[in-house]
Parts: structure tokens; sequence; C-alpha cells
């Protein structure tokens, strides 16, 4: 999710100085977060696709399909 996490930044034409102000955190947050040294909640990453726009299959379609099942 890390390279995705970036990828989407980068996409919306942010460096992370600008994603970390519209995120309300510092820059130093989202470096570690885009180099895996730190985790993201669920919190946090339903405010990142709104930050930079792109929807929960966007960073989470690599670990879910549609033929998992819940079941």
């Amino acid at each position: 999710m890390t390279v995705r996490l970036r990828q989407a930044r980068v996409e919306a034409g942010l460096d992370q100085s600008a994603a970390a102000r519209k995120f309300g955190r510092t820059q130093s947050f989202i470096s570690k977060i885009e180099s895996g040294q730190r985790r993201v909640d669920v919190f946090q990453l339903i405010r990142f696709m709104k930050i930079y726009g792109k929807p929960l299959n966007y960073f989470m379609g690599d670990l879910i399909s549609d033929d998992d099942s819940l079941s």
C-alpha cells in the first residue's frame, strides 16, 4: 500500500509537504508512511482517499479481489 499512497500523491500533483498540510500533519509523517516506517489506520486511509481523490480499491486492490468471500 505504501507504493500506492506515494503514487496517488504524485498523481494528485502534491509533494509531501503539500499533502501533509492538507492532512494536518508534518512532512515527516507522510514520509514515514510512504517508506513503510509507519502504519496507516482505517481513518487515515479514508483521509488519504479524500485528499488524493482515489477509491478504496485503488489502495487495497492488490490485497482484496472481487472473488474474495467474507462468508
